[in-house]
């Protein structure tokens, strides 16, 4: 792995910005094209995969195939199987009978994938992108420990990932609340403490409740799991449902208009930021387990928002207030460190603000990613990855569809199916081809009822190309 000084002479073919596991799975499918010339810049000093989460029994949610190369290329030398082989970890691995890796040992895979590969820039903190109208170029602006660096390239590619999402209610509040991505380095300090509420529905809520449970009769405090969810949601991966992670899924989802992708995207959460069923069922027989010496210092809090919260210095405390949902009711609660497992949201770069002009947005503001996932109005030259959740719907996370992906960006890059593309994998349909519009019921705000026709493919908000008309430069 180099870090050498890239001159302002060489035009690149793609420069990726931020090295997750998408742009690092993009890195490992471009490293044998002999014509794509890629470099990938990330401010970092090396790889790193939440480690603020990386608890020793963790799994990734999805089987090992869904590594960094293997569904766009199963021969790839970058794949998990040629990983656990050289680490003498395969046959254990195949003994096992686990599809789902440990999350430490995905780390530790896509680790050894970046130390193989010359193409990644570590210690870049990309500062602007511009673009020359007259060239045809961007110039990508890094800084770094020795100076300013300058990259040419024809493509650019956004892979900057996530940042954890704070609730209004609770922004800006002073006191120790740690958000789930730190909670390991916090976990002595809130094990320290008489008492601790842990903020969340998903797996990662899930994971740091458990991790708590378990040390509760040693650590002498009380544990609140808190959700604003009716229950607690097992993740649905019955196999009809995962043929929703297929491109025939995302080109119907991308082709809805948005008002529907937005409604669908709060209806689908439980197909992807839900609780591992197994995680479900452990939580449950550790606190049966648990119960039989007596009461278990610990609630469960379903349908329960946190509506205001304050810090209390003199008192080492928060105060929260709390209302169910259900009962219309709120009570004030205490508790003396707050665990936020509240998801993650896509950030906002600072640095496209030069290229602006060339960015399009949708009426709310976001992306306006094409069905191809690119951004701007050139018609192919700045990519997203996984910040596409509004236009494609939950094949944007998934880690599963990120060789695919990749696969899609190349043959856009360079114009040719370097990598096979299925177009077709479910057996079921997610549309009506050659259907016709017809009179659905719209409520309006004060709850009256009309008749308006639905939308359809022949809808003019419908962009022919698959994305949504009516985007701003």
């Amino acid at each position: 792995m180099t870090t050498s000084t890239s001159t302002s002479t060489t035009v690149r073919d793609l420069v990726g910005i931020g090295i997750g596991p998408f742009n690092l799975g993009l890195a490992c499918l471009t490293d044998p094209v002999a014509d794509v010339d890629a470099v990938f810049l990330d401010r970092a000093d090396g790889f790193a995969w939440h480690h603020g989460m990386m608890l020793d029994d963790a799994t990734i949610q999805v089987p090992f195939l869904a590594d960094l190369v293997t569904m766009a290329d199963p021969t790839s030398p970058y794949s998990f199987l040629a990983w656990l082989k050289e680490t003498g970890r395969l046959y254990p691995f195949f003994i096992r009978e686990d599809f789902h890796p440990l999350r430490v040992e995905y780390d530790a895979y896509c680790r050894w994938a970046a130390e193989r590969l010359d193409t990644l820039r570590w210690g870049r903190r990309v500062v602007a992108v511009e673009h020359d109208p007259d060239a045809d170029l961007f110039t990508v602006h890094a800084e770094t420990a020795d100076g300013p660096e300058r990259y040419l390239t024809r493509h650019v590619v956004l892979g900057i990932g996530t940042e954890p999402a704070v609730p209004d209610a609770l922004r800006d509040l002073d006191g120790p609340v740690v958000h789930s991505a730190g909670y390991l380095p916090a976990r002595d300090d809130l094990r320290s403490a008489d008492s601790i509420a842990v903020l969340g529905s998903g797996q990662s809520a899930a994971e740091v409740y458990r991790d708590l449970l378990e040390g509760i009769r040693d650590g002498g405090y009380r544990l609140d799991w808190i959700t604003r969810s009716p229950r607690f949601f097992p993740m649905e991966d019955t196999k009809l449902t995962l043929e929703m992670t297929s491109p025939e899924y995302t080109d119907h989802f991308h082709a809805l208009p948005r008002e529907v992708r937005d409604r669908l995207g709060r209806e689908q959460r439980g197909l992807y930021k839900g609780i591992s069923a197994d995680l479900v069922d452990e939580v449950y027989d550790t606190l049966y387990r648990m119960s039989v010496r007596g009461p278990v210092p610990t609630t469960l809090r379903t349908d329960t928002s946190v509506v205001a919260a304050d810090w209390l210095p003199d008192r080492d405390r928060f105060r929260l207030t709390l209302r169910h949902g259900q009962l219309g009711t709120e009570v004030e609660h205490e508790v003396a460190r707050l665990v936020l497992a509240t998801g993650y949201r896509p950030r906002t770069p600072d640095f496209l603000a030069p290229v602006e002009h060339l960015v399009a947005r949708d009426d709310r503001g976001r992306f306006a990613v094409a069905r191809d996932l690119h951004i701007d109005t050139l018609g192919g030259r700045i990519w997203v990855q996984n910040a596409e959740e509004h236009t494609h719907g939950l094949t944007a996370p998934d880690l599963g569809m990120g060789a695919w992906r990749n696969a899609s960006i190349i043959r856009s890059v360079t114009g040719r199916a370097v990598y096979g593309l299925e177009e077709r994998i479910a057996f079921q349909e997610f549309g009506m081809p050659g259907g016709r519009p017809v009179p659905v019921p719209v409520a309006s705000a004060d709850g009256a009822v009309s008749v308006g026709p639905a939308a359809s493919a022949d809808d003019p908000a419908v962009d022919r190309r698959g994305a949504t008309a009516g985007m701003t430069a």
